[in-house]
């Protein structure tokens, strides 16, 4: 083994580590991941939130034993992926080992490493943005085909896992267009990877077509609920975040891609990044959409640094640069200290704005953190009371959110198939049986009420028991326990079902 491969393999293992070490056990996995977790046991060609990849992903965690430590260990895997790829990217343009370290530092001590400790589809949103430009650069640099249909197939990998790959295109082609490079629109392999990428979603797009395009209803309702309250000076404010050690680097490549030779057969890469950023920018686009950006233009700064520093003393800094900045979110970005330990000091906390949440209020821990917590609890109590129930085979566990019915679902010792009208779960109701019996989780702030509104409907009913963690978003929610139906509750679940379809 050489140096080289020996020092990869250590970015690849403190990567690893640094993933499972910067969460403190007392949580629990994130809301939005047992939705994508209960996927592996709804396969389709899509769903409502997201394409399908991320269900089989989930169906592979499944058949592993669905342990937490396997969900969290391939959102690592994926970072750790797009560091080998920009390692391989900072080779591909011919950069030396001091700029293969310095893109590995600057990609290891990054947002990466929040962003891969969560079972979602951005660890491999990221990946797949970072692969496709490293096969454009390979396909400029080598002319061989082979890397246009390397391209069209991580193209279609991405697009099924993710429909914001698509913006990675909406930036190449002006860029193309603007550059000598357009001369790739007259390659008729360029078409017949295009070909390619679009036999590879059809599936996904043949069943959008089946179930009235339901990925446009879910942009609607994100853009009406959520990016309409997005401020574009806070999207470009958290673009200097995101790789803040490495912004240096990133501006150096920014600048060799414009002034420096051997770059400019890959110049569209500069307009590339600023058509993207601009789009995103009009489109109120969270800011973590843009994420997958970056890796490339740390190669390439990478490279441009490495050939213009030869100091010792200075390459020493540069690599160190990255770490030194991490250390302040190391103390606040990372769910790696106890709810406890949090509100005993939040400054840090409060510093980057983490204690306010979507309410607009400050809490006693970020929101994102307190998503981790009352999970296994909350599934407990529901299985107490499914346990307790006359005949479980007729009795319906109905939540209000789809954190709630998929955290049930993966913790559950009873096997309780939870279901909620929000989400994907509106389509998982298993309405071939007869329901007699419903347990009912309800949100605290709705609580008040339940008795009231489905109490008549019942023999008996009552509040059997709440989530009593006072760290937990969750705080609160209470599992009510009805008997005895006096209604049809089929037809009732499926009436409200047609109303909250798209």
């Amino acid at each position: 083994m050489n140096q080289k491969t020996a020092l990869l393999l250590t970015f690849i293992v403190l990567k690893f580590l640094l993933q499972y070490f910067l969460i403190s056990p007392g949580y629990d996995l994130h809301r939005d991941e047992y939705l994508h977790l209960d996927q592996a046991n709804h396969l389709a060609w899509g769903f409502m939130s997201v394409p399908p990849v991320t269900s089989w992903v989930a169906w592979i965690i499944r058949a592993l034993g669905n342990g937490e430590w396997v969900v969290r260990f391939f959102p690592a895997l994926f970072g750790a992926l797009t560091l080998l790829v920009v390692w391989k990217t900072v080779e591909r343009l011919g950069g030396s080992l001091f700029a293969c370290i310095l893109a590995g530092s600057c990609v290891l001590f990054s947002v990466l490493l929040r962003l891969n400790q969560l079972f979602q589809p951005n660890s491999v949103d990221v990946l797949c943005w970072t692969l496709l430009y490293f096969l454009l650069i390979s396909y400029i640099r080598t002319r061989k085909r082979r890397w246009l249909y390397g391209f069209a197939v991580v193209l279609a990998i991405g697009f099924l896992n993710k429909y914001n790959i698509i913006f990675a295109i909406v930036g190449l082609l002006p860029a193309i267009l603007l550059t000598p490079q357009r001369a790739l629109l007259l390659n008729k392999h360029v078409y017949g990877a295009l070909l390619l990428a679009l036999l590879l979603i059809s599936p996904n797009l043949i069943w959008q077509y089946q179930n009235n395009f339901p990925v446009f209803h879910h942009m609607k309702l994100l853009a009406e609920t959520q990016l309409v309250n997005v401020n574009r000076a806070d999207f470009l404010k958290e673009q200097l975040l995101y790789f803040m050690g490495a912004l240096f680097v990133i501006v150096a490549g920014l600048y060799a891609l414009l002034a420096y030779r051997s770059f400019a057969p890959y110049r569209l890469f500069f307009f590339a990044i600023l058509i993207t950023l601009a789009v995103f920018t009009y489109l109120r686009a969270k800011g973590y959409y843009a994420i997958g950006i970056y890796p490339v233009y740390i190669a390439f700064g990478a490279v441009y640094i490495a050939e213009k520093v030869n100091a010792a003393w200075l390459r020493a800094v540069f690599v160190l640069i990255p770490v030194v900045l991490f250390i302040p979110l190391f103390n606040a970005a990372f769910p790696n200290k106890t709810p406890e330990q949090i509100i005993a000091n939040p400054e840090p906390y409060r510093k980057l704005g983490m204690l306010r949440w979507e309410d607009g209020k400050d809490h006693q821990l970020p929101q994102d953190f307190a998503d981790m917590l009352g999970w296994r609890e909350l599934a407990a109590k529901v299985d107490a009371a499914y346990a307790s129930m006359p005949d479980r085979a007729v009795t319906l566990v109905l939540c209000d959110n789809y954190g709630q019915a998929g955290a049930i679902n993966y913790y559950t010792k009873l096997g309780v198939r939870a279901v909620t009208f929000n989400a994907d779960y509106v389509n998982w109701f298993d309405l071939s049986k007869k329901y007699k019996h419903l347990i009912r989780v309800k949100n605290w702030h709705e609580r008040a009420a339940e008795m009231e509104e489905t109490g008549p409907l019942f023999a008996t009913g009552f509040a059997a028991d709440s989530v009593t963690n006072r760290y937990a978003r969750e705080w609160g929610t209470t599992v009510f326990v009805f008997r005895d139906a006096r209604i049809d509750i089929n037809g009732k679940i499926a009436e409200e079902i047609a109303e909250e379809r798209w």
